[in-house]
This record gives structure tokens, C-alpha cells and sequence, in this order.
């Protein structure tokens, strides 16, 4: 018996590295799931790569279309969600004094109101005990140069988790944070170079990047029953880098 068995999740912004391990696992859990993500190509590829029980939906989660189009995918091929995972996020360094607007708009524009629209265009689905999270980032923890704009656009999430959950409290709809810190990803080799990949292996205890299989053992955890009495909650998974 899986941990999801019979279940329904839909992950944004799931084609690479944590959360597609995630969608992977989530299947391997026994769960069906919908990944969205923007380039068909990345979709098709990490379709194949589940292999089973996965619906692929091509689509932008800041584009409010394409979320309806997403949900309609859902509610015709299985009419209602389990877990909702709203990954889809995006970065860029910018120091203050050098930050331009649509450095700003991108990362607000995804991070922040698509990742609200991605909850709340969802809300018609969701089963009443339903799990909801969303992807934050340690940067909204500690003060790295030139990641404000990105640690800002992160940071509300914790906040519309202990609204929401007041909210849909009477759906016994749970809503968290999985914050990670530095993973190595494909995502993370195009953002940073080789001595920013060093600079950051050297806060983290183990002296070693986080892996995506970790971040997915711990959507596992929330997206299953396992996590029944965990609401509200920002679960830090960044190896302690955040705590010494």
C-alpha cells in the first residue's frame, strides 16, 4: 500500500529537479498526477519519465488562462484534487540600487500572484481534508546579497498560510510551507556559478547541496496523512543552513 494511494495532486511547475522528483514519488505512492509546466519539450520528458498515472498540462502558472485550462484537465479526467503543490517560482540576483522594474514584475508576477491564483482557481476542487503547499525559499530567511527582490516574493507565503488555513479551516483543508535551501539542481547550475555553488555548500553543515529526492521525501510528508496534525507550518529543509 502506498501513502497516497487512490489520491489526486497536481504540482506547478513540475517538469525538473524537486518537484519532479516529487511527482515521481507522489506516483510511486500510488497517487495520480498533474504537472504543469511551461515548455512542452521539459513537459513531455518528465511525463516519460514518470511513465504512469501523470497528465502533462502545458501551461504558465501566472497565466490565469492557463490555470483555468489546468483545472478543467482535472475536473474532466478525474473531478477533484487531493494535493495541491504549487511549485512554479522563478529567481534572479539583483542588489539594491541595481534592481530594475521588470526584474521585479517577473518575480512577483509568478512567485506571488501565481502561486495566489494557483490556490485559489483550485479551491472549486479540493476536497474538504485536502493538503495544500507551496514552495518557499531559505533566502526569505537570511539575508543573502542581491536576492531581495526573490526573498520578498517567497516571503507572503508563509503569511497566506496562516490566513488560508483560518479560512478553510472548515474543510479541514491543511495549507504549508516546504522551504528549501540550496539544491542541486539543473535550475541551480544555470543561476550560480562554480564559486557560488562553493559559497553556499560552505554554510550548510554536511558541506554538501541538498539533492531533489530529499526535497521530495519531505512533499511526501505533507502531502500524505502522515502530516494530518501539521498546519501553518514552514518546514525548513535546507540542511541547518538557516540556523547557524
Amino acid at each position: 500500500m502506498g501513502k497516497l494511494d487512490g489520491k489526486v495532486a497536481v504540482i506547478t511547475g513540475g517538469t525538473t529537479g524537486m518537484a519532479l522528483a516529487g511527482a515521481h514519488l507522489f506516483v510511486e505512492e500510488g497517487a495520480h498526477v498533474f504537472v504543469m509546466g511551461r515548455r512542452q519539450e521539459a513537459l513531455d520528458d518528465a511525463v516519460k519519465l514518470i511513465g504512469r498515472n501523470v497528465t502533462g498540462v502545458q501551461g504558465d502558472a501566472s497565466d490565469l488562462d492557463d490555470l483555468d485550462r489546468l483545472y478543467s484537465a482535472v475536473k474532466e479526467e478525474k473531478g477533484s484534487i487531493d494535493i495541491l503543490w504549487a511549485s512554479a517560482g522563478t529567481g534572479e540576483q539583483g542588489k539594491l540600487g541595481e534592481i530594475t522594474e521588470a526584474q521585479f514584475h517577473t518575480a512577483f508576477w509568478l512567485n506571488a500572484r501565481g502561486t495566489l491564483f494557483t490556490v485559489q482557481k483550485a479551491l472549486p476542487l479540493l476536497n474538504d481534508g485536502a493538503s495544500i503547499f507551496m514552495t518557499g525559499s531559505n533566502a526569505s530567511l537570511r539575508g543573502f546579497p542581491g536576492w531581495s527582490v526573490y526573498a520578498g516574493s517567497k516571503a507572503v507565503q508563509q503569511a497566506w498560510a496562516r490566513v488560508w488555513l483560518n479560512e478553510l479551516k472548515d474543510r479541514r483543508i491543511r495549507v504549508n510551507v516546504l522551504t528549501p535551501g540550496q539544491v542541486a539542481t539543473a535550475k541551480q547550475e544555470e543561476v550560480f556559478d562554480e564559486a557560488t555553488m562553493k559559497a553556499f555548500e560552505s554554510l550548510i553543515p554536511r558541506g554538501k547541496m541538498g539533492r531533489p529526492e530529499e526535497i521530495a521525501q519531505v512533499a511526501l510528508f505533507l502531502a500524505s496523512d502522515d502530516s494530518s496534525y501539521v498546519n501553518g507550518l514552514e518546514l525548513v529543509t535546507d540542511g541547518g543552513a538557516t540556523v547557524i
